[in-house]
């Protein structure tokens, strides 16, 4: 898993190469017994739905293995919903224990320290969609460079439960694991051997390039289901026609932030973006963008201190704020924000500070769901807030960056 982060102003795959080295982790001191881990439940006033769908985009080679002729994603919807069904586990069981073997030692997990595979989210698999709920405005999701698309679950969540359409999306041979129909597991392409920093600007706009394409094609698909026509099997009743294209939103984490900044400028079907602590990568960093816009910073994370930052909000002339989150970590804008403080509670090994901070776990969470919320609200409803205009006594960590 990686994370893109800054040292001396120069984009790195901090975790996946392990710029900053985790001591070996320590075993469990009840081996045996894994330790569970929970989701914080979404606070919308709808229960949420979910399904997972495989999208094929023929009209292009994969731009990550030239012998592959199409490209091939793993995406899940998540929306209000009406009725039962399985809970959704966090991960698909094949990602869980690769995840458990391969992604969480870097955090200073052992694997088999923790139950992944059981842990669950608040969604319904196949739900209905809740027709009171009227047509739904779209966001699109995308997690940091290699992370998979279950890693922004708490955020996602709780969006479908306000009433948005949720799209997460994995990124084929960028994902450090994707699970597809038919116990199929993808991992993601080798790391180049000498990570050097012109290797590193390289391997970014790389990544950036196929999500962008990526993002395309799955808004194509979307658009689809908006004018009532199915893109596969499995669909929920009530999903034909439910999204509503005329309001989209986009979202990402780390390289998912530059993404959705991109985006924004670029396709004129998008009309508002959030970053999460991600630097810029590309033409957007310095051209900016002019529809609506949000960032939400690490503690560390100041615009003197990343360039692309400074420059990216310079040439943006729409809409725009930044938050910063006194106390987080890159990793707190990610389901570790949530989880890993409940691992360290039992392995003290974990470097929980290295990866989500110092901020209370819930009140991040709370305050993140409450101003990407208001976010969306505002700019693909319409509905005023005033939680942009200055400080929030109810969220004291969080900074509005003039």
């Amino acid at each position: 898993m990686s994370f893109i982060t800054n040292v001396a102003g120069v984009a790195v795959l901090a975790l996946a190469v392990s710029l900053t080295p985790v001591s070996p982790p320590a075993a469990s001191a009840d081996a045996g017994t894994p330790i569970g881990v929970r989701l914080p439940a979404p606070g919308g006033r709808y229960p949420v739905g979910t399904v997972a769908l495989r999208l094929v985009d023929r009209s292009r080679p994969d731009p990550l293995v030239a012998a592959r002729p199409y490209r091939e994603l793993m995406v899940s919807l998540w929306y209000p919903a009406s009725g039962g069904g399985p809970v959704a586990p966090h991960m698909a069981p094949l990602a869980a224990a690769d995840w458990d073997r391969r992604s969480a030692p870097p955090l200073g997990v052992p694997k088999g320290a923790v139950d992944w595979a059981g842990t669950r989210t608040h969604a319904r698999v196949g739900a209905p969609v809740e027709r009171r709920a009227g047509r739904l405005p779209v966001v699109l999701f995308g997690s940091g460079d290699g992370g998979p698309r279950t890693l922004g679950t708490a955020l996602v969540e709780d969006l479908a439960s306000r009433g948005y359409l949720v799209v997460t999306v994995d990124h084929t041979y960028e994902a450090d694991q994707v699970e597809f129909p038919g116990r199929r597991l993808v991992r993601a392409l080798p790391l180049p051997t000498k990570l050097t920093p012109k290797v590193i600007e390289k391997l970014l706009a790389e990544h950036s390039r196929a999500r962008l394409a990526d993002l395309r094609h799955v808004l194509d698909q979307v658009t689809t289901l908006a004018q009532g026509r199915p893109i596969g099997g499995g669909l929920p009743r009530g999903m034909l026609g439910a999204p509503d294209v005329s309001r989209v939103g986009v979202l990402g984490q780390s390289l998912g932030g530059s993404v959705a900044a991109q985006l924004s400028r670029d396709d004129a079907r998008v009309d508002a973006g959030v970053n999460l602590d991600g630097a810029y990568v590309g033409p957007v960093a310095t051209r900016g963008v002019t529809k609506p816009f949000l960032q939400l910073a690490a503690e560390t994370q100041t615009r003197d201190g990343e360039p692309s930052w400074k420059s990216f909000w310079r040439a943006s002339t729409g809409w725009k704020r930044e938050l910063r989150f006194t106390g987080a970590a890159h990793g707190s804008f990610t389901d570790l924000q949530p989880l890993l403080p409940q691992i360290a509670a039992k392995l003290p090994t974990v470097p929980l500070a290295d990866f989500v901070g110092t901020i209370d776990p819930g009140r991040s969470v709370a305050a993140q769901r409450a101003y990407v919320g208001a976010f969306f609200d505002l700019h693909l409803r319409g509905r005023p807030t005033r939680l942009f205009d200055g400080p929030d006594a109810r969220f004291p960590e969080v900074a509005l960056i003039p």
